[in-house]
């Protein structure tokens, strides 16, 4: 295959931004064109003022917002999902920042229709090229074209779990030369093996034509970090640094900030730290909170008040102080589901609990028992989604017990959250299941996005349906 042969021997990264830099433009222009004449049957609107004043817009926005988001910037591990959810999300925002133009000048000659035309062929245009030049380069790569050598510096468990990594998918188009390291090891992995003593590694640069080097070595043998650079330098090789933060972590995925010229690493992303997305979350919070206590509060809390008085003797709501944000105590606020009995601050309700009234296993199977927290998420101790609140007996117990227990308290506690629609609900009876639950957690307040908060609300509307056998 010459002509595949050609076309896998550049060093596409070089050339990525620029090809699809100009092939957006193009397309964003030719999707304009397009469009007008999808929507008026001919190219005449082009003169209208209003129509080459948008489309100028067009092409300066999306230029920015490539330029400023750094969005052609792709690895060669990254999934085309992750690619083609950056392209979409870039035209979602690029729609956005349009018709907030369009209608902050008050142009009227602009179809709205013929815009919806531009978008939609646009986005199908772009998100066609970027799978049809990944599928090309990826097949490429596992033809072997367009590889890379790679050798590690460092036969140990991070060093092996970077390898796995670059080889477990061909399309990545890296090839394991071996491992190198300062005392050989006592045993190898099968799937690769041991090339020399680090005092031979220039000798291994140069024999095997080396185009990366990946160190994975440990804090005690950091003496060799600068002569591994100068030696890469030298021999025009790529150096990459493998840290040595997950020995001591399980967080996925890091943060470095620079404090002038000094980094400075965070093990854990918090999106939520952001004022940006805490006021989206604080909003969306107060809107659906009004929206359910007026919509299905105003008729429901009612009949439910009545029937858990006629259920059972004592109050119509449970209060219980349970801990909150950056480990706060506040007042959570439910429908009594037992009856009034002296173990509910110390005891969690368990499979067949005897305390438990006939009306309340309905209410915690559906979820309506938790219906009075949304006025907690009205006064602010509470959000709609967020890692579930524990009673404080609880947290004194599994702080002691989980090392990472309290983290779950970086975020506000929420009326259900991702470990409940993961189906981690109800009794915890074996120390693994908390731990579980707090993994889940912890994941939730990493990768929060006001989707997933969305999706999570999805799952609890759908499991009252269908109800929760783990529900207590």
């Amino acid at each position: 295959m010459p002509l595949l042969r050609l076309f896998a021997s550049y060093r596409f990264s070089r050339y990525i931004k620029p090809v699809f830099l100009l092939w957006d433009v193009l397309l964003l222009n030719f999707s304009y064109f397009f469009s007008l004449y999808l929507r008026f049957g001919s190219l005449d609107n082009l003169m209208n003022q209003e129509v080459k004043t948008i489309l100028l817009f067009s092409n300066i926005l999306w230029i920015l917002l490539v330029v400023i988001s750094d969005a052609y910037k792709i690895s060669r591990v990254e999934r085309i999902e992750v690619i083609l959810s950056k392209s979409a999300k870039l035209i979602l925002f690029h729609s956005l920042i349009t018709a907030l133009f369009i209608v902050f000048l008050k142009y009227s000659d602009i179809s709205r229709l013929r815009m919806l035309y531009f978008y939609l062929t646009f986005f199908c245009g772009v998100i066609f090229f970027r799978v049809l030049f990944i599928r090309i380069l990826k097949y490429a790569r596992s033809l072997g074209y367009n590889y890379r050598n790679v050798l590690i510096v460092g036969a140990n468990d991070n060093g092996f779990k970077i390898a796995k990594i670059l080889v477990s998918d061909l399309t990545y188009g890296y090839r394991i030369l071996g491992f190198v390291d300062s005392i050989a090891p006592e045993k190898m992995n099968d799937e690769f093996f041991f090339l020399g003593k680090l005092d031979n590694i220039e000798e291994f640069i140069r024999d095997y034509s080396v185009d990366e080097i990946y160190v994975a070595l440990t804090m005690d043998q950091n003496s060799k970090m600068v002569e591994l650079i100068n030696l890469c330098d030298r021999h025009l090789v790529r150096i990459k640094f493998i840290p040595q933060f997950h020995s001591y972590t399980k967080s996925r995925r890091v943060n470095i900030d620079y404090y002038d010229n000094l980094p400075v690493l965070r093990l854990r992303n918090e999106p939520l730290e952001k004022p940006l997305k805490r006021v989206q979350k604080k909003i969306f919070d107060i809107l659906f909170s009004i929206i359910v206590i007026v919509l299905i509060g105003s008729w429901l809390f009612p009949i439910l008040m009545l029937l858990v008085k006629l259920s059972s003797s004592g109050p119509i709501f449970f209060k219980q102080s349970r801990t909150g944000e950056d480990n706060n105590t506040f007042t959570c606020y439910k429908f009594r589901t037992m009856r009034v009995n002296s173990l509910s601050d110390e005891l969690q309700a368990t499979s067949h609990d005897p305390r438990i009234t006939k009306l309340g296993a309905f209410m915690r199977k559906t979820n309506l028992d938790e219906l009075p927290q949304f006025f907690n998420v009205l006064w602010g101790s509470m959000s709609v989604v967020g890692p579930r609140p524990h009673m404080l007996k609880h947290t004194e117990q599994y702080s002691e017990l989980i090392s990472n227990y309290l983290v779950r308290h970086f975020a506000k506690p929420g009326i259900t959250g991702w470990a409940q629609v993961n189906g981690c609900r109800g009794e915890t009876k074996l120390l693994e299941d908390m731990q579980k639950r707090v993994d889940l957690d912890i994941w939730y307040i990493e990768n929060w996005s006001f989707l997933l908060d969305l999706k999570i609300i999805y799952k609890t509307v759908w499991n009252m349906f269908v109800g929760d056998e783990k529900a207590r």
